[in-house]
Order: C-alpha cells, then sequence, then structure tokens
C-alpha cells in the first residue's frame, strides 16, 4: 500500500452512497480488505461502494475501451468484491469528472465493466446547485425461465432482468413485506444466478410511477440502486403491457426509492436513460497508517 496520504471524496446519488478514489494512473492497490475498510461506516469512510477513478488506457481491464471513454470507473461494492455496474455511481463519477475539471458539462463516454456508457451532465441551473445527470444505461435481457423470491413466509414471481448485472424484480403489496434486507432474499432456483443477484421489491404508485425496496448484491439493503431502477422500470412496463420497441414510442417511469426519485426512460430500440441528482458532498485525505491495519 502507498505509504502517502490518498485523497479521497464521498458522495451519493438519491443516497445510494460512495467513497470516491481518484487514481488516474492505475497505481494503487485496492484488494477487498481494504475496500471494505473505506466503505465501513463505523471504522472507515462509509459507503455502499467505491468508485475507483482510472484512466480506461492503464486498466488492463478498461484499455481496450479507451479509443471510446478516457475514463474507467472500477466500481467495488461495499464488501470489497467487484461489480460490472453501478447507476447511481455512474452519475457520481461523473459530477467528480466535472468538478475536477476533467471533462466538460455535455456529453461523456464512461467505460465500466459492463461497456461504454454515454452519461449527459446537465449545465447547472442560473439560481444554483447541479443539474441532473443522465445516464444511458444500454439495454435491458430478459433471461427465460422462472423466478422466485421468498421473504419468511411469502414468496413472489419475480421477473429475471439484467442491466449488465442480475436483478430479481417482484412486485408486491407493501414493501414492509420485503422485512429488513439485511441478508439476501432467497431466489429460487438458485442457478438463475450462479454469481448472486440484485433483488428488487416494488409497489405501485400510480401509472407509470412505481416506488422500490432494493438488496444490492454485496452492500444490503441502499437507499437507491440504479441498475435496479432500470430493471423496475422494464419489469413494470412489460407487466403493464408496455413495450417500446413493438409501439414504436419511448417510455417512461417514475421510480421513487428511500433515498429519491429517478426517472427511467426505454426508447424503441432499446436504449434505457436514467435521469437523476449527484452530489459530491466532501473531501479529505486517507491516512495510510489506519489504511494499513486493513492488512493486518
Amino acid at each position: 500500500m502507498n505509504t502517502e496520504q490518498i485523497p479521497f471524496l464521498k458522495g451519493h446519488g438519491t443516497e445510494n452512497d460512495f467513497v470516491i478514489v481518484p487514481d488516474p494512473g492505475n497505481a494503487l492497490d485496492l484488494p477487498p480488505a481494504v475496500v471494505a475498510r473505506l466503505c465501513d461506516r463505523r471504522a472507515g469512510i462509509g459507503g455502499d461502494g467505491l468508485l475507483h477513478v482510472v484512466r480506461s488506457a492503464a486498466h488492463p481491464e478498461a484499455a481496450a475501451m479507451a479509443a471510446e471513454a478516457e475514463w474507467f470507473m472500477d466500481y467495488r461494492n461495499g464488501d470489497g468484491s467487484v461489480a460490472e455496474m453501478c447507476g447511481n455511481g455512474v452519475r457520481v463519477f461523473a459530477r467528480y469528472l466535472r468538478r475536477a475539471g476533467l471533462v466538460e458539462a455535455g456529453d461523456l463516454a464512461v467505460a465500466t465493466r459492463a461497456g461504454v456508457r454515454q452519461v449527459h451532465i446537465a449545465k447547472a441551473p442560473a439560481a444554483g446547485g447541479d443539474g441532473d445527470i443522465t445516464v444511458g444505461m444500454g439495454a435491458a435481457r430478459l433471461p427465460d425461465g422462472e423466478v422466485t423470491v421468498t421473504v419468511g413466509e411469502r414468496s413472489w414471481p419475480a421477473r429475471h432482468v439484467n442491466m449488465g448485472n442480475p436483478h430479481a424484480v417482484a412486485f408486491v403489496d407493501d414493501l414492509a413485506h420485503a422485512g429488513n434486507l439485511f441478508t439476501a432474499p432467497p431466489v429460487h432456483p438458485a442457478s438463475a444466478y450462479p454469481d448472486g443477484t440484485n433483488v428488487e421489491f416494488v409497489v405501485d404508485r400510480a401509472p407509470g410511477h412505481v416506488a422500490m425496496r432494493v438488496h444490492e448484491r454485496g452492500s444490503g439493503e441502499t437507499r437507491s440502486c440504479g441498475t435496479g431502477a432500470c430493471a423496475v422500470m422494464v419489469a413494470a412496463a412489460r407487466r403493464d403491457g408496455v413495450d417500446p420497441a413493438v409501439t414504436g414510442s419511448p417510455a417512461t417511469y417514475t421510480v421513487d426509492l428511500p433515498g429519491g426519485r429517478l426517472l427511467i426512460s426505454e426508447h424503441p430500440d432499446g436504449r434505457i436513460e436514467m435521469t437523476g441528482p449527484a452530489v459530491i458532498v466532501a473531501e479529505g485525505v486517507i491516512d495510510p497508517e489506519w489504511l494499513a491495519t486493513a492488512f493486518v
């Protein structure tokens, strides 16, 4: 581990919060124990995950995308495990790049393990504050097969949606039925998700308007999940008989999460866009002596 002080920032997107570690040259060693230590809410900085900010050309997993996207979001879950994609994380990642003067407002490409994502950073409104950020989330895949989610004595059929990472979406009568979500709700058959899954519980608020809670794989219940909100939108639209590829018209749903509100749109060509806020709340340096205890 580097013995010098390491800069960090803290940010959130609809209260899905992240430790941000700028490392353009990919010089830092961030094994799972270190990431988990940084994300620990009592013994560390605290976050649902960590955004390692690296130039694509400097990272072996992103070098092939460097011609399309200068920056790679090397995302880690709060337990230190590697994740393919994080929708709220991409917005916060873009907000950091803009704050640091590394990009301008407007369009931006970000490399992720789920591929290159297109981002639009809105100009700040005249009244002050930050504008919303829109992320092109790619297209959803809807694998075949029946899936069931269980909490206690209750079970529900769930829709398997893949947004570059896996989701099981269950529609319930009351979000309290999801339980405490400290641990991952059992999903059957387990073979549908060999690497685990995110699980969303959804209720209706109005036509085109739903609310959700989520257990994020590797993080537990979080205040928001961007890919989960996209998965919920697609599952709700198909349940409602809405498919933009068939109608030829975009569909937009409002998705309320414990940490805020996201607007999710699906286009006839399958593209899904997510729009919402992203905020940087603090910055500082990590004490290397403290961080070294993660290796003990």
